[in-house]
């Protein structure tokens, strides 16, 4: 198992430019197993507290996408719940389809957070400004990265990128407070 990243100073400055934060599904967005009903219809298992922080981060003019290799109907779904506007599936070059979403937005990858769990990732990780990755992600993958989540994928990863990224813009105790 990976150690979580430390949040400092210097990381907090780094994830304080990020104004786009590209998310993986299989893995992150959910724990990676590929469930199928008994008429093989695809399953998936979203940690419902990800999605909050996916919305804090649009609340906060942070704009989030989906990235995966696989199609899939209930991701689709998943994703247009949340109000993600920007996803793209199907797609192993995931090096490629992330520069055609920076093109898409307009953001620079250095102020782009990607987080992924394995090395069909990395083309597009080692492009982003900011590297992410679940506690349970490849260990190779977990030494590149900027920062490694406390939590497994689809286990909370995603929220505590989300709460790292609104503490950098001071806002994470403003999106908090909204609640009550």
């Amino acid at each position: 198992m990976n150690k979580p990243t430390p949040v400092d100073d210097d990381l907090l400055e780094k994830a304080k430019s990020v104004r786009l934060a590209v998310f993986d599904i299989d893995g992150v967005m959910t724990d990676g197993r590929l469930y199928r009903d008994d008429a093989g219809q695809e399953i998936k298992a979203f940690y419902s507290r990800d999605g909050l922080g996916l919305k804090a981060l649009m609340r906060y003019d942070i704009r989030v996408a989906a990235l995966t290799a696989r199609e899939s109907r209930l991701v689709r779904k998943r994703m247009a719940e949340l109000g993600i506007e920007h996803l793209v599936q199907g797609r192993e070059d995931k090096g490629a389809a992330f520069a055609e979403l920076l093109d898409a937005t307009g953001v620079h990858a250095r102020h782009t957070a990607y987080m992924g769990d394995d090395l069909v990732d990395w083309p597009a990780l080692r492009d982003a400004g900011f590297k992410a990755c679940p506690i349970d992600a490849d260990p190779w993958i977990a030494g590149q990265c900027d920062f490694v989540a406390p939590s497994a994928g689809g286990r909370g990863a995603v929220r505590e990128l989300c709460e790292l990224l609104l503490t950098a813009r001071g806002k994470l105790s403003e999106w908090r407070n909204s609640f009550g």
